[in-house]
């Protein structure tokens, strides 16, 4: 039998106990609520037309700050202005979290431009700061959910002046271990994502859409990248749906509808007599649909380098410009300039379906030669009925097997 100084004792631990786990309730869920930063609770209006930019800025300055993993939210209520962002890493945690739920769309051109020169006086027009909507800097181990959310970069605006500075949608600049999902952007006034100096990125359920005759508006832009994955996506566009350029490496393109646009690039490499490279590029298992072109290498007479390893596969094709083609004189404008980047090992395996137009091959390389050439099991013909379809090749070194058109190249 307990004392009844002991059963005191029990009675006065259950009593704090009671009162204590409350507390400890609260605090977690204080804590948890410390690590998500929703940008309304900085000021963003949402309303689409007030500029929400410095409410952005303050909500990343904290979540960057935090020192677990914290999420910034752009709540599904509201629509929010942007003029121009950057934000910067490091973060002080080991991984930041976004959810992009409502929307977000830029200024129009004439205002995008006043900001600038308010913020820029002595500067008429753009300037680099203003080339991008949206830039994340030197964050690592950044995950972007835009489950229920998009970007709408209200490129009508700025499409008829093809001179000028036209803004990038969303940008990452070396940012490692970037995994981006469910994400849909439209009418951006030029590229839609770029990516410079990123390293293992994975973009999965990307819907990028904007008018065909859009001018440069890549759904992505790629430079000095590796180890990228953009799977699973629909690009509608104005000019390539994906480009490759210069210093890339270990770029994956799967599960890709494109179309229309100018299909998914290799290039162009070359200009000014550069020297550039991109290696070790697999696109596979895409439709190309109403494309000026498929799958393309485009590089510019004069210059120096290489694109080797890669291979394109398994490509349905509805009426697309150009299926296949490799040109080494893009953007030459008939000027024969001696040197030329190094094209080789490349093969093209799996192609069927239609062709706009006759020629559905078309190998055009310089008098030095693009060598290891693969084209393997390619079925190409012309949209129009009674059509034949033809393939144009020059100076191409590798081998061709069960592919219509006939290709002969060079061994």
């Amino acid at each position: 039998m307990p004392t009844s100084s002991n059963m005191q004792r029990l009675i006065t631990c259950l009593l704090i106990l009671c009162f204590v786990s409350p507390c400890l309730c609260a605090r977690s869920t204080l804590t948890t609520k410390s690590n998500t930063y929703n940008v309304k609770d900085y000021g963003a209006h949402g309303d689409g037309k007030s500029d929400d930019s410095g409410a952005f800025l303050s909500a990343w300055k904290d979540t960057c700050g935090a020192q677990e993993t914290p999420t910034l939210v752009i709540p599904s209520e509201g629509v929010f202005l942007l003029n121009y962002i950057t934000l910067n890493g490091p973060c002080n945690a080991p991984s930041v979290n976004i959810q992009l739920q409502g929307k977000i769309v830029a200024s129009a051109k004439k205002e995008w431009i006043k900001v600038s020169e308010i913020q820029n006086p002595n500067t008429k027009g753009l300037t680099n700061d203003t080339s991008n909507l949206i830039v994340f800097s030197n964050v690592t181990n950044l995950s972007i959910d835009g489950s229920g959310g998009s970007i709408d970069g209200y490129g009508s605006s700025w499409w008829e002046c093809k001179s000028c500075g036209r803004p990038t949608i969303l940008r990452f600049k070396s940012c490692n271990d970037l995994t981006v999902s469910n994400l849909t952007i439209t009418n951006s006034p030029k590229a839609h994502i770029r990516l410079n100096s990123c390293d293992n990125a994975t973009f999965s359920d990307i819907n990028i859409r904007a008018p065909g005759d859009s001018p440069n508006t890549d759904g992505f832009d790629i430079y000095t990248s590796k180890n990228i994955l953009i799977q699973n996506s629909n690009i509608q566009c104005g000019d390539d749906c994906i480009a490759i350029s210069d210093g890339s490496s270990n770029i994956n393109a799967t599960g890709i509808a494109c179309g229309p646009g100018h299909g998914i690039s290799i290039g162009s490499l070359g200009r000014s007599n550069a020297h550039e490279t991109v290696e070790t590029v697999h696109v596979k298992n895409c439709t190309f649909t109403n494309t000026k072109n498929g799958a393309r290498i485009k590089t510019v007479p004069g210059g120096s380098g290489y694109a080797r390893n890669i291979i394109f596969e398994n490509i349905t094709l509805i009426n697309a410009d150009n299926p296949i083609i490799i040109d080494q004189y893009y953007d030459s404008y008939g000027k024969s300039e001696s040197g030329a980047l190094n094209v080789s090992d490349v093969t093209f395996r799996g192609f069927s379906g239609t062709a706009a137009k006759q020629k559905a091959i078309t190998l055009n390389c310089c008098p030095s030669g693009c060598f290891d050439i693969v084209l393997d099991h390619v079925d190409i013909v012309p949209s129009t009925p009674g059509k034949t379809a033809s393939c144009s090749c020059n100076n191409a070194h590798g081998k061709s097997t069960e592919t219509v058109p006939q290709c002969s190249l060079s061994s």
